[in-house]
């Protein structure tokens, strides 16, 4: 057997499996192209406030009750397989499919990107420290890492912290998801004129990011963005 052959061989047992299908056409990014495509990317027209889908221009919603970020990037609904997907990353510490999202994401946004609104910082979605003990990482924080190497942006995971340990808001509805994270974070950061992305896997009544973003405000932020990787859509 000669040494290119030997060589082909190795390369085909490295040969990332598709984490979705299990061919062996993950390629880099665990998904082969078929299931890539097949991914429910949110592209639909959408509110450029919330990401909840519209006929174009802001939801009513958000004109009636502004909330306190300015803009949102969502890569994906959360429907199948994205839900498991995310499911799975958070409870099986699955970090591997931080890069995937990451990734994805990054080749979303950066067509987007541009110098109005210039993102000056990243801020995952802080954890409380009991749930942090609990789950053993932040999923919010391993994207977000990812993505101010990829984008060149300063990241911030210490100036804000979540100072109140609440229930998990997926067991709730929106008027108790508001309740429950009022007054849950805590920024002692001047950020005056800072123009901020806060990366979260998941958004869906939007009042964590809510909650958070008009922390940052009070504390001087001017723009406040929210980048997931996941959007919950109505039914």
């Amino acid at each position: 057997m000669n040494n290119r052959l030997k060589f082909n061989q190795i390369l085909a047992n490295l040969q990332q499996t598709c984490i979705l299908c299990a061919s062996h056409n993950g390629e880099n990014l665990g998904l082969c192209q078929p299931c890539l495509k097949d991914l429910p990317w949110h592209t639909t027209t959408q509110c450029p406030q919330c990401a909840l889908i519209t006929n174009g221009g802001i939801c009513g919603s958000c004109i009636s009750t502004p909330p306190s970020f300015d803009a949102t990037t969502a890569l994906l609904t959360y429907d199948y397989p994205v839900d498991g997907l995310l499911q799975h990353y958070k409870y099986n510490a699955s970090l591997n499919l931080a890069q995937t999202f990451a990734s994805l994401f990054a080749e979303k946004k950066h067509t987007q990107l541009t110098m109005q609104n210039a993102i000056n910082l990243i801020m995952p979605m802080p954890m409380h420290q009991n749930r942090l003990k609990e789950r053993g990482f932040n999923q919010a924080l391993e994207i977000a890492k990812l993505l101010s190497k990829t984008f060149a942006i300063k990241l911030d995971y210490t100036s804000c912290k979540r100072t109140k340990h609440t229930p998990p808001q997926a067991s709730l509805n929106l008027k108790e998801r508001i309740k429950n994270i009022k007054g849950a974070f805590s920024c002692q950061q001047n950020l005056q004129h800072l123009n901020i992305a806060i990366i979260d896997d998941v958004m869906t009544t939007g009042a964590s990011l809510n909650e958070l973003a008009k922390t940052l405000k009070q504390a001087g932020a001017a723009h406040v963005e929210c980048w997931v990787m996941a959007r919950t859509l109505p039914k």
